[in-house]
């Protein structure tokens, strides 16, 4: 356990015996008592809570000139019209936003992933329905012209791989400028986009589409990191894209195959009663062949998914990193985070960002309102003991 201000504590990613070069860091934020998380809290108390969070140091590359500072959230589940009842919707927005917003203007960060379920009922939602959550996710997670925005479909936004169509993919994508392949590069750094809703396996036509994209995008990645090409290489090579010589960070809704959360702890990981059942594939998680197929084409460093709402490390091929990253609604959870990565071409960290538990909230609600209570009985009962002495002394007047 590595020293860190207060609040904050190190855990260290293990690959056998090997250490990863990786550092990840939790910052707990508790609320203070006079925060109110909801509608009375002000801007500064959220300030100060995000204030014990900082950007992660890397391990080996210290003297990177300029790392790339990317904030990755999950699961924002903007309720629809259907399911939705307007108080928790209004509430849950507003927690958001301002959660959200002081994370900009406190961290700063370069770009922001947010890793699917942008929306709770997007593969329900009509043309009128859809526009409107568009409008209140941009209000809410609104940002400067400097900082990048980019999401990831999710089985939420468009309907799990049966439930999933062109209409609805395109109207994503359109949207938010993003493709359900893609090889994102900033900085020396690349991220492979991944719409894993496609990932299906069963040829349908956009799943044909996506996995010969990203078959294509592993090619020109491949072509892009051989130093020493042989001549069949070469020709294999020619008119390829070209990205920086780098291993990828793959980003994508679904987590890789574990057969469930049973290994994985932490202050947000799943309830005991959860960790042990076991994952249906291609449902909770992506399938064995796809999640292997994912990992020989591309060779990650890193993989950050969403999907189950609790945190998650695991070590894929006793090498590859992958952590799922939790819900940031209050509603699926009752301490969203999120997380923090501090990259390089060659290295990273990553630190947790606790947001105020809503557990504690309540509890200062009822405390608050049980103290007021009392309060204005104490008041109550001061008035009527001065009242029934006033009356005392009105009736024994002297003559």
């Amino acid at each position: 356990m590595l020293g860190l201000p207060a609040r904050c504590r190190m855990l260290a990613s293990r690959a056998g015996k090997q250490m990863m070069a990786v550092h990840v860091s939790v910052c707990s934020a508790v609320p203070s008592r006079n925060v109110v998380l909801g509608w009375n809290y002000s801007p500064e108390e959220i300030r100060r809570t995000i204030l014990q969070c900082s950007w992660p140091k890397m391990r080996n590359d210290k003297t990177a000139p300029s790392p790339l500072r990317a904030l990755f959230l999950s699961d924002t589940h903007l309720l629809g019209a259907i399911k939705g009842h307007w108080f928790d919707k209004l509430r849950r927005e507003w927690q958001m936003e301002r959660a959200f917003q002081t994370a900009l203007w406190v961290l700063k960060p370069d770009i922001i992933f947010i890793l699917g379920d942008i929306f709770d009922e997007g593969k329900w939602s009509s043309t009128k329905d859809w526009e409107d959550d568009v409008r209140r996710f941009r209000q809410i997670f609104r940002h400067r012209s400097e900082t990048e925005l980019v999401v990831i479909v999710g089985n939420h936004d468009v309907g799990f791989h049966h439930e999933m169509t062109w209409h609805k993919l395109e109207r994503f994508e359109k949207v938010f400028n993003v493709t359900s392949a893609k090889i994102l590069s900033r900085r020396g750094v690349n991220f492979v986009l991944v719409n894993s809703v496609a990932l299906h396996g069963d040829h349908c036509p956009i799943c044909r589409s996506v996995e010969n994209e990203l078959h294509r995008l592993s090619v020109a990645l491949n072509c892009s990191s051989q130093e020493h090409q042989s001549e069949s290489m070469k020709r294999r090579c020619q008119g390829t894209q070209t990205f920086p010589a780098t291993p990828p960070i793959i980003l994508q809704h679904y987590p890789l195959y574990r057969e469930s959360d049973a290994e994985c702890t932490g202050l947000d990981a799943a309830t005991l009663e959860e960790r042990h059942q076991l994952f249906q594939e291609r449902y909770d998680v992506l399938s064995q062949e796809a999640s292997q197929r994912l990992l020989w084409w591309f060779q990650p460093r890193l993989i950050l998914s969403g999907h189950t709402h609790s945190a998650c490390e695991v070590l894929h091929d006793n090498k590859v990193l992958e952590i799922s990253v939790p819900s940031f609604n209050w509603r699926n959870r009752n301490n969203p985070s999120f997380i923090l990565g501090t990259i390089s071409p060659s290295d990273y960290g990553l630190s947790k960002c606790f947001l105020p538990e809503e557990s504690s909230v309540i509890a200062i609600y009822c405390g608050s309102a049980m103290a007021l209570l009392l309060l204005a009985l104490g008041h109550f009962h001061l008035f009527r003991g001065t009242f029934n002495i006033s009356s005392l002394i009105g009736k024994h007047k002297p003559f």
